[in-house]
Parts: C-alpha cells; structure tokens; sequence
C-alpha cells in the first residue's frame, strides 16, 4: 500500500522535472501560467501523503506558500536585481534550512522523500525564470553537445591538481580501500542531470552572469559565485559547519565558473562538475 503511492509521486514529479528541458519544443504548451505551476508543485506531495497517512496540514500549508511564491514571482515583480536577488535567496533558503524534510515525511524506513521536494524546486525555479521573468540565455539542457563535453574535461584536467592539493592540505584526503567504480558510473548521470544541472544552472548561468551584470566585471562575478557555492555546502555530511569540505567544494565551484566564463554554457561547466563530484563520491571517504 505504501509503495504505490510513493512510486506514483515520483512517476508524476519526473515530467515536470523534465519539462523546463523542453520549452523550446512546444512540449510546454498551454502548461504556462503560474497557477497551473504552482498546482504541479502539490500534486506529488497529496498522491503520496494522503494514501500513507504523511499528509500534514502545517507542511502542506508550507509547501503551498512556497508554491505560490516560487510561481508567482515574476508575475508580482518585475525582473530586477533585487528581485533576481531575492528569488535565488528565497530557493537557497529552502534547501540550507531543509525546509522539504519537514514537509515531505517519508513512509518508508531509508527512503528520503525530501528528493521529491528537491526535484519540485528546481523544476519550478528553472521555469519561473525561463518562462514569466525571461531574458536568461542559460539552458536547462540534459545532454551537453560534443564542444561542451570537451570543454568541461578540460576543465576538469585543470581543477585535478589544484584541488586535489587543496584535499591534501585540508586533511580530506581520505582514498577508499576498495573504490567501486561501476557504481560510480550510474552515481554519474545522476549527478550530471540533477545536481550538476541544477547547480550549474543557478549559480552559473543565472548567479554567475547576474552578478557580472550587477558588478560589470567578470572576475569579481566568478570570486563571488564560488565562494557563495563554497559556502551552501557548509552542512556537507551532515557536519555544520563544515569549513574543511566548503573550501573544497568553492575550489570546483572556481572552475566549474572558469569553464561556464570560457564557454557561456551551463551545459560545459556541469560536465566539470560532475565529473569532480563523481570522483570524490568514488574514491574518496
């Protein structure tokens, strides 16, 4: 009774986390008023909570106002550095204060339901700015091009050393006895079209190139956006606050924002990143 229901949110939140991939398509369609969005955004949460005896009237009141406010953003205000501002700093609020832990109670013992929430707030920031604020050249895009790839490999080459050194220096250089590295593979593209997907896509397609329009420089705009992504990982492995893993994670961030600087593709640098963020899931502990 339980799994289906679970499986069920997950099969109808996976779509609507794909659709921001294709809104040049057509495939978005009439999907394109924020009530409509904010509706997808608490669809998922009641098929699983109501049949499991999860739903909660306080998270889904939460989940609902961040719903609304997600969507509704830029019909509200219109597009400008504060509201750029204020919007980032809302979505960032959500995930540093685990805000869908406490909505999304999982039924199922070691099955964190709060991934459900995770997918929902990427989905619904990527088309809030793509779709109602508008103007951004960063692509939502799942496959990088042949170009892209190449480019965050060599990027990746060149973080190698530097932040293998910095590891070093941090006393994080823990290797695993017994790296498993055909897991690694499949940890990869989960990594590539969630996390360095997402991440790139904010803090280096919008954060990144917001921030050399608000400074007028390039090179203040990638310091700032890598220490900013340094600091989000402050509660890495859940040690907070974890200055040894933020100085690392902000040395990826520095390249990965080097690679996007060089290429103007989200899709380039999350190939670096991925990469950097696959092998240290692999081989380090």
């Amino acid at each position: 009774m339980v799994a289906l229901p679970a499986a069920a949110a997950f099969l109808i939140e996976f779509p609507f986390y794909l659709l921001p991939g294709f809104l040049d398509s057509g495939v978005f369609g009439r999907f394109r008023g924020p009530g409509a969005l904010a509706v997808s955004c608490i669809v998922p949460y009641l098929v699983y909570s109501l049949p499991t005896g999860e739903f909660r009237l306080p998270g889904f009141a939460l989940l609902l106002l961040i719903a609304v406010l997600l969507s509704y953003w830029y019909r509200l205000l219109p597009a400008s550095g504060w509201a750029d501002a204020l919007f980032l700093a809302l979505a960032a609020s959500v995930l540093l204060f685990k805000v869908n832990d406490r909505i999304y109670l999982s039924p199922l013992p070691k099955v964190p339901f709060s991934t459900l929430g995770h997918l929902m707030l990427i989905r619904t920031c990527a088309i809030a700015v793509l779709v109602f604020r508008g103007g951004v050249d960063a692509e939502f895009r799942f496959v990088p091009t042949g170009a892209e790839i190449r480019a965050g490999l060599k990027w990746f080459a060149l973080m190698l050393p530097v932040v293998g050194a910095t590891l070093w220096g941090l006393g994080l250089w823990n290797l695993r006895p017994n790296p498993n590295v055909w897991a690694g593979l499949g940890q990869f593209f989960g990594i590539l079209w969630v996390v360095a997907l997402s991440e790139e896509f904010f803090f280096r397609g919008l954060l990144q190139k917001w921030m050399e329009d608000w400074t007028r420089s390039s090179t203040p705009a990638l310091v700032l956006t890598s220490i900013l992504f340094g600091a989000v990982h402050l509660g890495f492995n859940h040690i907070f606050p974890n200055w040894r893993f933020a100085i690392a994670a902000g040395g990826l961030g520095l390249f990965s924002g080097l690679c996007w600087r060089e290429t103007r593709s989200v899709q380039a640098s999350m190939v670096t990143h991925a990469i950097g963020a696959t092998v240290y899931r692999v081989f380090f502990q």
